[in-house]
Parts: C-alpha cells; structure tokens; sequence
C-alpha cells in the first residue's frame, strides 16, 4: 500500500483510494472443462496462502485480479472480502488515534457512536440501507478480527485463535444475517450490546473494541468509497482537499525485507531539501528498524509535530553504505498541476499534468494558462492520467475555463440537497484546441472533466478507459473527532450519462502492455519523446493548429 504523506475532506467530495495492481495473466482453457476449474482453485489455493502469511494487501490485489478473468467465483469474491476485512483491522490496529481515543471507549459511549453512524448511514447514504445488513456486515468483521492475533494480543492477551473458537462459532450460528426487530436503530443496538455480554462471559473481551467492529464492520456494507474515519484518517482528507499538511513530503509503500520505497518525493519539501530520492528506501526510522514494517505502522513512526525532528538510514541499493539524515517536518504545500511546460514552441503546445482536484485547482490552472500563454500557446495538452479525483466543485471551477456555455455535471441522490447542477459561465473561456490525456486511473472528478470534454466534444480524449467510479461522498464529522465518509449521490455528464463501473472511452486508444503509469520521471519531469500518449496528442493538436 502506497501512504502519501500529503493528504488531509470537506462536504462534497469526489475521492478513490486505487490499489496497486499485479501483473497478473490467468491461463485460459479452450473450453469450460478441468482446466478452468484448476485455473480457479489454484488461485483460491494462492490468494489462501497470502492470507495465511498475513501479506493482506497482497491478497486484495490478487483476488482483485483473479476476478476479472474469473467475475463472479464465489469463493474468489469471499477470498476478496476475508483479505479486505482483516486489511482493515491491521490497519485500524497501527492506527494510534484509534488506539488511543476508541478502542477502549466505555460500553455507553461506544454504543453511543454506533448508534450516531447508522443514524447517519440511514438518512444520508444514496441508497437505502437497514439495519440488518449493517449489523450482519458488523459481526463478520468481528467474526474474522477474532481471528487475528493482532486484535487479540490488544483485546484479550494471552488468548490465541483457539480460545476464541467458541465464541466465533456462536456469532455464526447466532447472530450470523440475524433479522434486527423494529425500530431498527434500538434493535440494532440492543444486539450489538447482547453480543458485547458475550464476549466479556466467553473471552473477557471488552466492549469498546467489539462495538468498534461493528462501526468499522458495518460500512463494509456500502460501497468501496464509504467508511468510518478515525481522527487520524480524518485529518488526512481534509489536508488532500487542501492540499497541505505537516510532515517530510513523500509518498511511499512498504516493500518487505528492503524498508520503505520512496515512491515521489515532493519538490520543496524537507525530503527532497534534505536528499532524499525517488527509489530509495528507508530502513530505519529514529533508530527503528523499518525493514518489515506496514506502510501503517511506519507512517505513524514518520508523524510528528511541525518543527519536531526525524532521523532516517536512507539505502538506494541493497547492499551498499547507508545514509544517514535529520529532517525537521513542517507545512507542505501539494501542487494540485505539479508540472507546466511548453513542449513545442514551433507550434504553441503547451502541457499541462493536473495531478489533482483540490482547493488551490483553478487558481492554479488560471496561473498555468497565463505562463503558456505568454509563451505562445496555441494549443494544450491537459494530463489527468492517475489522477484519483478530488473535489466536484474543483472539477467544475476548471472545467468551466474550457467550456463557455452549458450545464457541466449534475448530480442526483436521495436527498434534496444531493440534487445539484452546475453550468459554465461565458467569461474567461479558453477557445485552445484541446487534447485531454485519461487512463484507468483517472477517476471520479477527472472523469467529470472527461464526461464534459466528451459531450460538447470540446477536444479529443487519448489514453486508456477511465475507471469508472461516477459518484459522489460527503464527509460528515462524527463525535470524537472521527468522521464518515458516505457516498450521497451519483453524478452526470452534459447529456445525462452516468459511467460507474464502465468509465469513458477515449477517442483514440493508445494501449500500454502493463496498463501501468510509467510516463513520469518525476514529479517535475515528462518524457516527451518516450510518452506515447503525449505523442498522440502532439500529432492531433499539430494538424489543429495548422488547419487553422
């Protein structure tokens, strides 16, 4: 898992969380015979093994993949959900704001936040949701977390798996899909409490961090981009709809044995002030050895108060001197167009990569506009390949400088104030020829972009099938500092068209071997003549140009 250390919501929200994906190719039978039965058990036996080896994010990704090639296998999709849940509870388990402000709430206060996120759940969420599912959902995450021993070495130490086998075996026979009587709240409640009597009889299980899987458990029952935040989580989002946070400036991933991969380290950021690169690993974290550490549990070892100090062992290759460094956090500020460029003088075209959708868009795109301008733009590139999304009214604010008239998006949900439209406005337009760059990354506010792009065929779209995820989350804040975030609406193109699941098609294809983003350098570097995308676009803007 990738953790970027400049992320911290706001109430209307278009975010996607994507996962790395393996390169992964099943071997199909010439006919539905034994082959594609062993094909499928071999996965299952596979996807089982990571799970036993507790390699979680590993396993998503592995389900994830075997399931495009084999949709709808059972027992792929529970592998899917079992890695997914017990992901979830390691995460929540090297969550120090978890630890210390939630799992150990009295049974009364605990109860108490559950029933303030159904409450929630029920009135906000864009479809209906009951109380029976939500619980149902919430006994399964506790089903599974008692099996994992980093939720009983917090909860009940000294116990093992064993120990918790009768009490796993009666929420399955008991409580397993159990129908919550009317009023579904009350009800909801009343279970959860009997079920908390149990484990304190049975195990000696307190009811705080019981009653927190049923918080956390019962929003695996909405959609992927839906869930309970803690107050760390929290923060995190608003700091991505900011674009600012504290800390050093990296994005990174845990790689097993080798330490911490530095995916991008941000420009004018204490890490790259102070050395550190794209591909280096880091190995120790004030002394501690990071080797084999999640991504979570190293995260919270960088985190730090702005003006506190860090001290990393940097390696770039294994095996060679370790570097040592001190690094002091402070505010970073995250360049929603990390990279502006004039990539052919001879015909006006300019670049442009808006890697987000955040508060600081539009101001920023006004600039960038501005700066091509003054160096003859006469056409551009827009680049939003890999980028996740962020929020609706960014999306709006930039596309409404392209488009001079018309509605933009429209959203629908359950409740009034989810029902919105949003139209261009005639001042300020740019009448450049447009070329928009999209991949299987480009999701939610990028695809807002692309839907409108599409429908007044304002440019040409290059790349690869955007990823489809065409709805709209609300952040709303919870006691004690949490917050959940719920998917409230479904958003429109121009024409009506909603593309969840299916994505927008580009006008000209351009396929890549690995589907994966290799085109940056770097955070502020593209490889023009390498890019194969950016070489489309060229070739189409180059014929605009000079037909005009």
């Amino acid at each position: 898992m990738t953790h970027r250390f400049y992320l911290r919501g706001l109430l209307l929200l278009v975010c996607l969380g994507l996962a790395t994906i393996l390169g992964f190719q099943p071997g199909y039978a010439d006919s539905a015979g034994s082959a594609t039965v062993a094909g499928v058990r071999e996965l299952a036996q596979n996807g089982a093994e990571l799970e036993r080896s507790h390699k979680w994010l590993e396993a998503i990704e592995h389900y994830e993949h075997a399931l495009k090639a084999w949709p709808d296998n059972k027992e792929l999709e529970y592998g899917l959900r079992r890695s997914k849940i017990h992901f979830s509870v390691e995460r929540r388990y090297t969550d120090q704001s978890f630890l210390k402000s939630l799992k150990s709430l009295p049974r009364t206060e605990a109860l108490a936040l559950f029933d303030e996120v159904l409450g929630k759940v029920q009135g906000a969420y864009v479809d209906t949701m009951s109380a029976t599912s939500f619980v149902a959902h919430g006994t399964e995450s506790l089903y599974l977390a008692l099996d994992d021993q980093r939720f009983l070495n917090a909860n009940a130490p000294g116990r093992v798996p064993a120990d918790a086998s009768v009490f796993r075996r009666r929420l399955r026979d008991e409580f397993w899909n159990k129908p919550i009587a009317y009023p579904d709240r009350e009800g909801a409640r009343a279970v959860v409490s009997q079920i908390c009597d149990i484990a304190r009889n049975e195990l000696d299980l307190p009811a705080g961090p019981v009653v927190m899987e049923y918080v956390f458990g019962g929003c695996n029952a909405l959609d992927d981009y839906s869930g309970f935040l803690t107050p760390t989580r929290l923060s995190d989002l608003y700091g991505n709809i900011e674009g600012q946070f504290v800390g050093l400036g990296i994005e990174m991933k845990a790689e097993a044995g080798k330490g911490l991969l530095l995916v991008n380290v941000l420009p004018d950021s204490p890490a790259a002030e102070g050395g550190l690169r794209n591909n280096e690993h880091i190995v120790t974290i004030d002394g501690t050895d990071c080797r084999n550490l999640s991504t979570d549990e190293a995260a919270g070892l960088l985190q730090g108060r702005e003006g506190s100090q860090v001290s990393l062992e940097v390696s770039r290759v294994e095996g060679e001197e370790h570097r040592q460094l001190r690094l002091t956090r402070r505010a970073v500020v995250v360049k929603s167009i990390p990279i502006v460029r004039m990539i052919d003088r001879e015909n006006g075209i300019g670049y442009i990569q808006m890697a987000s959708f955040q508060k600081s868009s539009a101001e920023e795109l006004d600039a960038a506009l501005n700066q091509l301008r003054n160096q003859g733009m006469r056409a551009l590139i827009w680049d939003v390949r890999g980028n996740p999304g962020g929020l609706l009214t960014a999306a709006v604010e930039v596309l409404d400088r392209f488009v001079d008239d018309g509605v933009l998006v429209s959203t629908r949900g359950r409740t009034i104030d989810q029902n919105m439209s949003y139209s261009a406005h005639r001042p300020g337009t740019w009448k450049v020829p447009l070329a928009l760059l999209i991949d299987g990354d480009s999701a939610s506010a990028s695809e807002i972009v692309a839907g409108a792009v599409r429908d007044y065929k304002r440019g040409r779209i290059i790349g690869r099938k955007s990823y489809g995820k065409w709805s709209v989350q609300s952040i709303f804040p919870i006691s004690r500092g949490t917050g959940l975030r719920l998917t409230t609406a479904k958003f429109y193109s121009p024409l009506g068209h909603t593309l969840g699941k299916i994505g927008v098609q580009p006008d000209i294809d351009v396929p890549h071997p690995d589907q994966h983003r290799v085109h940056f350098r770097g955070p502020t570097e593209i490889d023009v003549a390498g890019d194969e995308d950016i070489q489309s676009a060229l070739g189409v803007l180059r014929r605009q140009v000079a037909s005009r």
